[in-house]
């Protein structure tokens, strides 16, 4: 869920007011899947903020250590947040918006490239 400053709702002590408003829908009406795992989705948040609010661990695996990995700027910059959509892998769920019924994949290492017919 995306979430915008408000300047007339500020928190404070005096009122208890929220900071942040949601925008787009509250509540999940679609339902995108991860490993095959059903996930509720809102209209308007990304895949990435989806996941983080699911509790998913990690969206991919470093190719070398194998490290995992989840969001760290959700702004496109850091490439932390590389997952495979309906069948493509290396590509950045903070920048991508949900869509029911998408699939979505753990990128172990690095995406596999079909048809590179690298020996």
């Amino acid at each position: 869920m995306i979430v915008l400053p408000s300047p007339i709702n500020r928190s404070n002590d005096r009122t208890g007011a929220a900071m942040f408003e949601p925008v787009g829908s509250a509540e999940a009406t679609m339902t995108i899947y991860l490993d095959g795992r059903a996930i509720p989705a809102r209209t308007g948040e990304t895949i990435a903020a989806c996941l983080l609010r699911a509790g998913v661990s990690h969206f991919r695996t470093t190719p070398v250590s194998g490290a995992r990995r989840l969001p760290y700027c959700m702004i496109g910059h850091c490439f932390d947040c590389l997952i495979e959509i309906d069948g493509v892998g290396s590509r950045q769920a903070c920048l991508n918006g949900v869509e029911d019924g998408m699939r979505l994949r753990t990128q172990d290492g690095a995406a596999a490239v079909r048809g590179a017919g690298l020996p």
